[in-house]
C-alpha cells in the first residue's frame, strides 16, 4: 500500500498539471478546434457586420415595420402619406443582404442597375461652371428606341424630377439609375443634377461643390421652371446631396418653384457624423473608402485644385476630415473645418421648409448616423413626414431574392404619385412680395422725426412698428403718402415747382392744411416738427429731457457742486468773521 502511494507521488513529481492538461487536449480530434473556431468567427462577423438575419428568422421574416414621424395637424400625411402603402408596411432586406455593411458595399461594387440611355445637357452657370445634365424621358422608357431631337424636348407639361446625387457620385451610379428608371415608367421626365467636376465633366470655374453648396442647385431649378413654366417641378436627394437639397429648401422657403422632394438618407448634421465616422473599427473604413473617392475627384481636376488648395495636404489625408480641411474649407472660405460643418448641416434649415417633404433614413447607416435625425424639429414642421426603418444601409434598401428592388426607390414613387393626386400638387404657390429693406422702412414708415443738432432726421417712434413685409405694395405707398412724404400728384400745381425746391415734412392725418412757404426753407419744417412731437407723443420729450440730464450730469453736477459749495461757505464764513 505504501509503495503504491509512492509511485503516485513519483508520478505526479515527474508530470505536473499543465503537462497532463496539454496531453489531454492533444486528445480532442482537431476537427473540433476547427468548427469552434468557425463558431467564433462566425459570432464575431455577425456582430462586426451587425446582421440581423436571426432576428428576421425569429419575426418569421415578416420585416420591421416602418416608424412615421409627422405634425399631427400635418396634411402632407392626412392628403398624401396617409394613402402609401408602402410607408405604412414593413421593410424586409434580401436575406443574403442581412447587414447594414452587406447592404452599402453590394449597393457600391453591384447594384444591378437597370440600362440607362441618358441624354446630355451643358448647363453654363454664372461664374463660368459647367454643370451636366443628363436626361431620361419617360418616352424613352415606354418605347424603347424613340430619339428625341432635344435632351429635353417635351411637351412642356409634362412633370419633372431633379435628382441631385450624393458624395462624389453621378448620373453613373447604381441607385441613381434604380431611380431614375423607376421615375421614368410612372411618367416623370427625369433630369440628373451632376456636381461641378462630375459626370465627366471638366472644373471650368474656381468654384467646387461642398456639402452646403446650394446655389448650383437654386439655378438649375430656376432655369428648368422659367423653360418649362408649366411642367410641375420635383426633386430627390441622396446621402450629401440631400443635405443641399433640404438647405436649399429652408434657404428659400415658399420661393421655392418645386411642388414636393424627398431626402434619402441625409446626414443632417456633419459634426455628429464626422465624429461617428471615427468611433469604431467598421466606420473608419468607410471614412478611408470616401476619402479614397475624394482624392480620386481631386486628381481630376489637379489643375484647378493645386492653385486654389493646399495640394500637399490633399495628397496627406488620410480622412474625410483632413480633406475637408486641405481643400473643402480653404476652397468654400471657411475659418475651420467645424465652422464648415455647422454652417453647412440641413438641420439648422428644416423649420423653414415650405413644400411638401418626404424624409426617409434608416437606424443602421454605418455612414450618416441616426444619432443626427431631427426627430423634433422634422415632428414640428407640418410640411415634413419622416419615415425611418430599422435596416437598409446607407442608400442600399435591397429586398426581395434576388435583390433587384430597392425600397426607398418603390416609396419615394409612390409618395409622388400620391401627391399628384392630391390637393396640394394643384395648389396655387402664394405670391411673395419682397420686403422692404429694413433702414428705410424703419424711416419711411415712422410718423414723427427728430432734428439733431448736426442737422440729421433721424425716426423716433414710441409704438412698436408694423410688419410691412406681408403687406402690399400699394398700401405700403399709401401709408407712406399719409405718414411721412406726400407724393407729387397731392401737391397743388400751382406750387409744385416752389415745393420741389424745398424739404417738406409732414405729420400724420390730424394735420390738413398745407404748410406755408417760409423765406428761410428750413426754419418752418423744423418747427413744425417740433410742434408735431409735443402734440403726438409728449413722452418723447420726457424721454429726451431725461437723456439730456444723465448724460450733461457729470459736467453740469460738478458746476453746480463748486457753485453751492462757494455759495455755502460764504454764508457760513460770514458770521465767523465778523465775530
Amino acid at each position: 500500500m505504501t509503495m503504491d502511494c509512492v509511485n503516485s507521488m513519483e508520478l505526479l513529481a515527474v508530470d505536473s498539471p499543465y503537462e497532463l492538461l496539454f496531453k489531454a487536449v492533444l486528445l480532442i480530434p482537431i476537427s473540433h478546434y476547427l468548427l469552434g473556431l468557425f463558431f467564433v468567427l462566425l459570432v464575431f462577423l455577425y456582430n462586426f457586420l451587425e446582421m440581423h438575419v436571426l432576428g428576421d428568422l425569429f419575426s418569421g421574416f415578416k420585416g420591421q415595420p416602418v416608424t412615421l414621424t409627422y405634425n399631427s395637424s400635418s396634411q402632407v400625411y392626412h392628403d398624401v402619406v396617409s394613402k402609401c402603402k408602402i410607408l405604412h408596411g414593413r421593410y424586409l432586406s434580401t436575406p443574403w443582404l442581412c447587414s447594414p455593411h452587406l447592404q452599402t458595399g453590394f449597393l457600391h461594387f453591384f447594384g444591378r442597375p437597370p440600362f440607362v440611355n441618358y441624354k446630355r445637357q451643358l448647363y453654363i452657370t454664372s461664374d463660368g461652371g459647367t454643370i451636366a445634365l443628363d436626361w431620361l424621358m419617360n418616352v424613352d422608357v415606354k418605347i424603347p428606341g424613340t430619339q428625341l431631337n432635344d435632351a429635353a424636348q417635351n411637351n412642356g407639361k409634362d412633370p419633372i424630377m431633379i435628382v441631385v446625387p450624393g458624395l462624389t457620385s453621378d448620373s453613373d451610379s447604381s441607385y441613381v439609375k434604380h431611380l431614375v428608371f423607376k421615375m421614368a415608367k410612372s411618367g416623370w421626365n427625369v433630369v440628373v443634377s451632376n456636381h461641378r467636376g462630375l459626370g465627366g465633366v471638366s472644373i471650368t470655374s474656381d468654384c467646387f461643390y461642398n456639402a452646403g453648396w446650394t446655389e448650383d442647385v437654386r439655378k438649375v431649378i430656376d432655369h428648368l421652371h422659367c423653360q418649362y413654366p408649366e411642367a410641375p417641378l420635383c426633386a430627390v436627394g441622396t446621402s450629401i446631396g440631400a443635405n443641399i437639397l433640404v438647405k436649399y429648401l429652408g434657404e428659400d422657403g415658399s420661393n421655392v418653384p418645386l411642388i414636393g422632394a424627398a431626402a434619402i438618407c441625409s446626414p443632417w448634421d456633419l459634426s455628429i457624423c464626422d465624429r461617428f465616422i471615427n468611433r469604431r473599427l467598421v466606420q473608419k473604413f468607410y471614412d478611408k473608402a470616401l476619402t479614397f473617392g475624394l482624392k480620386g475627384y481631386a486628381d481630376l481636376h489637379h489643375d484647378v485644385l493645386s492653385r486654389l488648395a493646399d495640394w500637399e495636404g490633399i495628397k496627406k489625408s488620410r480622412s474625410v476630415r483632413d480633406f475637408d480641411n486641405y481643400a473643402t474649407r480653404i476652397v468654400g472660405k471657411y475659418e475651420t473645418v467645424d465652422t464648415y460643418y455647422r454652417r453647412c448641416s440641413s438641420s439648422s434649415f428644416i423649420g423653414n421648409v415650405m413644400v411638401p417633404l418626404l424624409c426617409i433614413s434608416t437606424i443602421d447607416d454605418p455612414v450618416c448616423t441616426s444619432e443626427a435625425i431631427p426627430w423634433d424639429e422634422c415632428r414640428l414642421n407640418k410640411n415634413i413626414v419622416l419615415a425611418i426603418t430599422q435596416h437598409g444601409g446607407h442608400l442600399g434598401f435591397f429586398e426581395g431574392i434576388t435583390a433587384k428592388s430597392v425600397w426607398w426607390v418603390r416609396a419615394v414613387d409612390e409618395f409622388f404619385g400620391a401627391l399628384q393626386s392630391s390637393p396640394l400638387y394643384h395648389r396655387k404657390k402664394e405670391i411673395s412680395v419682397p420686403s422692404i429693406d429694413p433702414p428705410e422702412s424703419l424711416i419711411d414708415q415712422a410718423p414723427y422725426l427728430n432734428v439733431e443738432e448736426d442737422g440729421m432726421v433721424t425716426a423716433v417712434r414710441s409704438e412698436p412698428i408694423a410688419d410691412v413685409g406681408v403687406q402690399h405694395k400699394e398700401d405700403i405707398n399709401q401709408n407712406k403718402s399719409e405718414d411721412v412724404i406726400p407724393h407729387a400728384e397731392e401737391i397743388d400745381h400751382s406750387t409744385r415747382d416752389k415745393e420741389n425746391a424745398k424739404i417738406e415734412l409732414i405729420g400724420s392725418s390730424d394735420i390738413t392744411g398745407t404748410l406755408e412757404q417760409d423765406a428761410s426753407g428750413i426754419t418752418v419744417p423744423v418747427k413744425k416738427c417740433l410742434n408735431q412731437i409735443s402734440r403726438h407723443n409728449t413722452k418723447s420729450l420726457w424721454l429726451l429731457a431725461y437723456i439730456a440730464i444723465i448724460t450733461t450730469w457729470p459736467i453740469a453736477g460738478s458746476a453746480l457742486l463748486v457753485f453751492l459749495k462757494k455759495k455755502f461757505q460764504n454764508f457760513f464764513l460770514g458770521p465767523s468773521l465778523r465775530r
